[in-house]
């Protein structure tokens, strides 16, 4: 093969190839010195940011305006690394890892603030209206909380740290990942464990499908895996060519088609749920002056108009279109 014809070959493979856009549609700065997390909720209608410097806000993703400003623990630092929103968008839960509070978004007022007497406090999650909040902890032990009853049962089914965790909107599922190899679908009504999957290392992430047909983990490895929550059965393996991928969020599209997911380094990424295939990638903006230059991606959602939205720990909320 002479030189000419191998050069236009790899011309002809690099124009073939698109790599993931880093254009926005749309670009809105909701911190101005970065975030330590942000949850964007199931409608796309919310974002909230816990930011380096602001605090805690809450922003109106339709019009771009701020709804409220919280205080986790009064004035002071901020140190809100955790962040959930109810799927009916009444509820906010936010922690560090001491403490966990709970606001009501209509009135924009607390209702709840709760210390943790044993063990750091690593993922959250709040169910509609409130009801109940998942708590996982650095002990390997799930505390799934009432605030209006009291009510309170620990899980124990992980025998090392949990890392991740998530709640069904009425609030009768969890699923929760681990160190020890293992996410677990399980009743808090009764702490019963309904189904469990396995890895072969840390579980790194979970997501429900807000609808209840899916559930999603992820370990530290290669492994990310959609699962039928009816069955227990694998629905897909998600196909990447990188020998390690990890995931920082994921959400399910309302018709159950696609999986949202976020990295740590600044990847966002759309795959078809029925067989694991990459549709389409896109990369955040990292923060300005920032080294090295890179960003996490701790909230994604699908938006209006065939587009999807980012909040990432630049402090930017950044709307990206779907190709077709």
């Amino acid at each position: 093969m002479t030189v000419l014809l191998r050069l236009s070959l790899i011309l002809l493979l690099l124009t073939g190839c698109s790599g993931p856009s880093s254009t926005p549609v749309t670009s809105w700065r909701h911190a101005d010195d970065g975030a330590y997390a942000a949850d964007i909720s199931a409608d796309a209608s919310l974002a909230v940011v816990s930011s380096v410097t602001g605090g805690i806000a809450v922003w109106d993703l339709q019009k771009n305006e701020k709804r409220y400003t919280w205080q986790h623990q009064g004035e002071g630092n901020n140190l809100v690394a955790n962040v959930h929103i109810a799927f009916d968008n009444s509820y906010v839960v936010t922690s560090d890892r001491d403490a966990f509070a709970l606001w009501n978004v209509v009135s924009g007022e607390p209702e709840g603030f709760w210390r943790i007497d044993e063990s750091s406090i690593r993922d959250v999650a709040v169910s509609n209206q409130g009801r109940g909040i998942l708590v996982g902890r650095g002990n390997g032990k799930v505390m799934f909380f009432e605030p209006k009853t009291g009510r309170r049962l620990e899980f124990l089914g992980h025998q090392e740290k949990v890392n991740s965790v998530d709640l069904s909107p009425n609030g009768f599922y969890a699923l929760t990942g681990g160190n020890d190899y293992t996410a677990y679908l399980w009743d808090t009504r009764t702490g019963q464990v309904i189904h469990s999957f396995t890895h072969s290392s840390r579980v790194t992430k979970v997501a429900l499908d807000d609808e209840g047909r899916y559930g999603f983990t992820a370990d530290s490895k290669r492994d990310a895996r959609v699962w039928d929550l009816a069955t227990g059965e694998e629905v897909s393996n998600l196909h990447y060519l990188a020998r390690q991928k990890i995931f920082s969020t994921a959400a399910f599209s309302q018709d159950g088609q696609y999986l949202l997911t976020g990295s740590p380094a600044k990847r966002l990424n759309l795959w078809r749920v029925t067989d694991g295939k990459e549709i389409q990638e896109w990369q955040v903006s990292p923060r300005e002056g920032s080294r090295p230059q890179t960003a996490v991606v701790y909230g994604v959602g699908f938006a209006k108009d065939n587009q999807i939205v980012s909040e990432s720990s630049s402090g930017l909320a950044e709307f990206w279109h779907i190709n077709q």
